[in-house]
């Protein structure tokens, strides 16, 4: 049994067999090398013990940026074996966030992973000009969910980085979570698209969004999903709720992607599925030239694990495509 595979069988709390998400996540990545990751300040027990565990299970080679004697310190504090992990010494979250791009763009290492910043700081050095991490995409951020009484995976967007997005950024979101959960396994992802109703009307922007973005969709504009939207939140995870107000949708009450109007509406949606219902949501940011893991100091450690699982997977999806390119 590999490291990756023998922790699937310590979640956090005991659940029927083959109802944890996490634990597929996982023994996707088992027998995957495991990938280089600069990890940006991570000078706290949380951000640090995430790393080191990623490590541990064979899914990440950390390489830590921030400054080493508090990082050391932090390591003796929690009993963490850095062993002969990296360490770049820098001399606060700044610098860290530079340096650790910096390792990216250089090639020394193919995820970048938060410390113990502020997401902005982080994202900042991302989005910068000259950082060699900016594609054609918004970037966007991705919650993906493990609800105990949903049948699939869940995967929330944009709940962390755009505050207000435009339909055009709903667009990149979208593309984003699509092509994340293609690499994933699901072939044609179903997106629904939420607002607060599910007909078109102009006094609720985002209704008039989602039916421009499901245009978009059948005019090949987004490709690889099935798009529908409006929907209501009701209606767009339960079929007998969809039935019962007349909609016909192949996406209503099997979403793979729940697309929100806008952070706020995500943010608590994600939150209020994690604190009342006990869901787990593993976060990433996509649209840069690799994959950025978020984490938080309320995650817990499989939630943590389940943010690497998802990166390194999308690494090793690019290096395949990378691989299958002519020279």
């Amino acid at each position: 049994m590999t490291a990756a595979s023998s922790a699937l069988s310590l979640p956090a709390e005991p659940r029927p067999p083959g109802t944890d998400k996490y634990a597929t996540l996982l023994a996707r990545c088992a027998g995957l090398p495991p990938i280089p990751t600069a990890v940006a300040h991570p000078c706290d027990a949380s951000s640090l013990s995430g790393a080191m565990q990623a490590a541990s299970l064979g899914l990440i080679v950390p390489i830590l940026f921030g400054p080493q004697a508090r990082i050391r310190e932090v390591a003796a504090e929690q009993g963490l074996p850095l062993g002969d992990t990296v360490i770049i010494d820098t001399p606060h979250s700044h610098a860290s966030a530079a340096r650790a791009v910096e390792a990216v763009r250089n090639g020394e290492a193919e995820l970048l992973m938060k410390g113990s910043l502020h997401t902005d700081e982080l994202l900042h050095e991302v989005t910068a000009s000259g950082s060699g991490l900016r594609t054609g995409r918004r970037l966007s951020h991705v919650f993906a969910m493990d609800v105990p009484s949903y049948h699939k995976p869940l995967f929330i967007t944009d709940a962390a980085v755009n505050i207000f997005p435009t339909l055009n950024d709903k667009a990149d979101i979208c593309r984003n979570a699509i092509d994340l959960v293609r690499v994933l396994g699901v072939e044609r992802p179903k997106v629904a698209i939420l607002s607060a109703v599910e007909t078109v009307t102009d006094k609720i922007p985002s209704t008039i969004d989602a039916a421009a973005l499901c245009t978009m969709s059948r005019r090949g504009q987004i490709t690889g999903a099935l798009l529908d939207g409006p929907l209501a939140f009701d209606n767009a995870i339960s079929r007998e709720a969809a039935v019962t107000k007349g909609i016909d949708s192949e996406v209503a009450g099997d979403p793979d992607i729940l697309l929100v109007p806008d952070l706020e509406a995500g943010n608590m949606l994600a939150k209020q599925l994690t604190f009342l219902a006990g869901a787990e949501a593993a976060g990433i940011v996509l649209g840069a030239r690799v994959p950025i893991i978020l984490t938080s100091r309320a995650d817990s450690v499989r939630a943590r694990i389940g943010s690497c699982a998802i990166a390194v997977l999308l690494a090793h999806a690019r290096r395949s495509a990378e691989a299958a390119v002519p020279v």
